[in-house]
């Protein structure tokens, strides 16, 4: 299936590891000119030529800190417009809100909450100009059903998706849809930390973590980045122009509602 992206400008944030690199991956397979920024310079280099071996008709790298406005300064510095935008960051650290400061509060918004509405403030615009856009927010499936140990996520996660419902009724009549995709457990280093993390407060081996929540898991399995990174590619193809505004739920079947 062509998914009309061939040539289409695509920032990807958070692309370095896990699914902000996987989208990249898919995006660039389409053909896209695909623009990826995170923090480690090194890897961001030998990500770009992975690829343009993959077939994207360019590959833009740069090394910024997004939770800072000087980072955001620093992608659009580069290309100011964009038909694509996948918003991605790590989540703030696990524990129990009893534990976190105001400042941990701050830090979590700047990140998860404000970064990607500040990126969509920029773009927004000039992809209804032009009319078609696509914004895809990588955020948890801790929007839909709270993980217990994330409070900081849990919370700021659902501060960012009750704004971009908002907005999302605004724009598609434009030619622009803004979606969630809401991962579950997927294989990346970041839940290895998570599990590590949770190990060091519980005393329980990491391993025996991870099998313990497989063991309840509908699907027996851990995600794998590439299954998301290709929804994340349908969410930006010219067939998803009706669907805006979505959570879209990626868990196995994790969550027990209808």
């Amino acid at each position: 299936m062509d998914l009309g992206l061939q040539d289409k400008r695509a920032l990807v944030c958070g692309a370095s590891a896990g699914l902000g690199l996987a989208c990249a991956r898919a995006l660039a397979k389409e053909g896209a000119h695909v623009w990826i920024a995170a923090r480690r310079e090194s890897l961001l280099k030998e990500r770009a030529i992975e690829l343009s071996a993959l077939g994207a008709a360019s590959v833009t790298w740069c090394v910024a800190d997004l939770s800072e406005p000087k980072g955001v300064e620093s992608v659009l510095a580069q290309q100011s417009e964009f038909d694509i935008v996948v918003t991605n960051a790590g989540g703030p650290r696990q524990g129990d809100f009893r534990q976190f400061t105001r400042d941990d509060w701050l830090t979590a918004l700047d990140t998860n909450m404000f970064t990607p509405i500040e990126l969509v403030k920029r773009v927004l615009d000039g992809m209804m100009e032009r009319g078609f856009g696509r914004i895809v927010n990588i955020t948890s499936s801790g929007v839909k059903q709270a993980v217990q140990g994330l409070d900081l996520s849990n919370g700021v996660r659902a501060g960012l998706t009750g704004f971009m419902a908002g907005l999302a009724r605004q724009s598609v009549s434009r030619g622009v849809t803004i979606n969630n995709l809401l991962p579950g457990t997927f294989e990346t280093d970041r839940l290895a930390s998570n599990f590590l993390a949770q190990s060091a407060r519980t005393g329980v081996d990491a391993a025996t973590l991870l099998a313990q929540r497989l063991a309840v898991h509908p699907a027996k399995r851990l995600g794998q980045p590439e299954e998301l990174g290709a929804v994340c590619a349908f969410l930006c193809s010219q067939y998803a122009g009706y669907i805006n505004g979505q959570n879209i739920l990626m868990d196995g079947g994790s969550y027990l509602g209808a």
